[in-house]
């Protein structure tokens, strides 16, 4: 499965860049950043420009990660959020935060602008929207007088302004003005064009002015986690402090294009937005690990039929996001005691204005400069008010999945396990997981995560055994898809 992004720019080939080499023996550096997404280019770049000596480095390859599988949308328009945060963090850092997100998009518009990058932007409005009558169409006015409180661009609304744009009628919605939409890896690849990228090098430890990798070390005063999920456990225990949630998405072909980008905000909401001739659809959200049922994407195609019924699937795909407990992502200082070092993660479904948030705050501080807006996005915060109930919800999902490697039984017998599907069976007396293919060839695989040892769950969508504790995702071979965890499941091949 290959997102709309990757099989674009792999279909340009004058724009795949030249294979990067991996890192040979040591260097030095003034900053290091780990992550070749956009978070970690933007980082790099911003300091490169600064005239600060950088190298990044990357386990897979610039853009392989969370870059390659947004929906792509630069918006300050973050879910139902403002109304949340004025109650929670007050209005100063609501405030802030509004400011941050919707700098962000110019920022983009000014980068690409000055370095004349290709990469479809377009400035399209963003809207939340509702179906249902009552309390959301309640929730969302709120929201959207809250965002207007803190000088964002929103109004709320009882109709998309172009009536073609939705399938569907809707009972309100949040208009926000001056967003917009691009082709992420276009702009990644331009930026990353003038960096130092160690690809196919991954960081196993971490001190103070050092990454140690199997290929060499990297020396630099300066040191940023921008991997998406932070690999080391302490200090920071980002772990305790996040889960990962998973959508999917499909690009459909001879449907009509949405002239702005929409995402709804009912527990079977879809996100929508156009890409040159295309339709991006998206929806059928989950905590990672608790897909057992699978069917996102079938969903996703039912509904395809229903609103276009001559659309044409051209790719689908998921996406990964790490979810913070009080919905700000985590960007600053990664611990109180190492201050040489720098997180960003915790982007929620937002990614493409959070890298930029990040890697602009992130660079002034390592030039020596503060922004008033650091303190909401601070990973040292303290928010009660806003954290207590996710941090109890994801305490109880972590204390469950923990027990499920004891105590749950095996749900299906080896023998039994149908070609095309995945479980957890039972061999020799020990649990293990189990794919069986569509040509009855058996992979079998621990279902503990080398990460904490939580036990795995199949996901059938994506064929991979998903981890429900803290996100990392192993593919039906058990090699490793995403993180925290750092390596691949013990393979049992022998047991069968």
């Amino acid at each position: 499965m290959e997102s709309i992004w990757k099989r674009t720019i792999e279909e340009e080939n004058e724009l795949i860049p030249d294979k990067r080499k991996s890192l040979t023996g040591d260097v030095h550096t003034e900053a290091a950043v780990i992550g070749a997404g956009l978070a970690g280019i933007l980082t790099a770049w911003f300091l490169q420009s600064q005239g600060v000596k950088t190298v990044v480095v990357e386990a897979e390859t610039a853009g392989s990660g969370q870059t390659q599988n947004t929906t792509a949308k630069i918006t300050s328009q973050h879910g139902v959020i403002y109304h949340k945060l004025l109650e929670t963090l007050g209005r100063e850092k609501a405030a802030a935060y509004a400011c941050a997100s919707q700098a962000a998009v110019g920022e983009y518009e000014r980068i690409i602008r000055e370095q004349a990058i290709a990469c479809f932007f377009e400035k399209k409005p963003a809207y939340l929207y509702t179906r249902e009558k009552g309390e959301m169409e309640e929730k969302l006015l709120k929201e959207a007088q809250a965002a207007k409180s803190l000088g964002l661009p929103a109004s709320f609304t009882k109709k998309p302004k172009d009536p073609k744009d939705l399938p569907f009628s809707i009972a309100g919605g949040v208009r926000f003005e001056e967003q917009a939409q691009f082709h992420p890896l276009r702009f990644l690849h331009a930026l990353a064009k003038k960096l130092v990228i160690y690809e196919h090098t991954r960081v196993l430890e971490a001190e103070e002015h050092c990454l140690i990798t199997k290929q060499g070390r990297i020396f630099a005063d300066h040191i940023v986690f921008a991997g998406h999920y932070p690999f080391l456990l302490r200090p920071g225990y980002y772990f305790l402090r996040m889960h990962q949630e998973r959508s999917y998405c499909l690009a459909l072909k001879n449907g009509i294009i949405p002239s702005a980008m929409y995402l709804g905000t009912d527990e079977d909401g879809l996100s929508l937005r156009g890409f040159q001739d295309m339709i991006i659809l998206g929806g059928g959200k989950h905590r990672t690990g608790e897909n057992k049922n699978g069917g996102r994407y079938g969903m996703l195609r039912r509904k395809a039929e229903e609103f276009w019924p001559d659309s044409r699937e051209y790719a689908h795909w998921s996406a990964q996001d790490c979810m913070t407990l009080d919905g700000v992502p985590y960007i600053g200082r990664f611990c109180g005691d190492i201050p040489n070092w720098y997180v960003a993660t915790g982007f929620g479904k937002w990614g493409m204005t959070n890298s930029m948030v990040a890697a602009r705050l992130i660079s002034d501080r390592i030039l020596g400069r503060e922004r008033e807006e650091g303190e909401v996005f601070s990973p040292q915060r303290f928010t009660p008010s806003a954290s207590a109930a996710s941090f109890i919800t994801d305490g109880v999902h972590a204390a469950r999945d923990l027990g499920r490697r004891v105590f749950q039984k095996p749900e299906i017998s080896l023998e039994e396990l149908p070609a095309g599907q995945g479980g957890i069976v039972e061999v020799d007396g020990q649990k293990a997981g189990a794919y069986r293919d569509e040509d009855g060839e058996l992979y079998v695989v621990s279902i503990k995560c080398p990460h904490l040892g939580c036990q795995l769950e199949w996901n059938p969508d994506e064929k991979s055994w998903d981890c429900p504790c803290h996100g990392s995702r192993f593919d039906f071979r058990g090699r490793l898809l995403d993180g925290p965890a750092e390596n691949g499941v013990d393979t049992t091949e022998e047991l069968c």
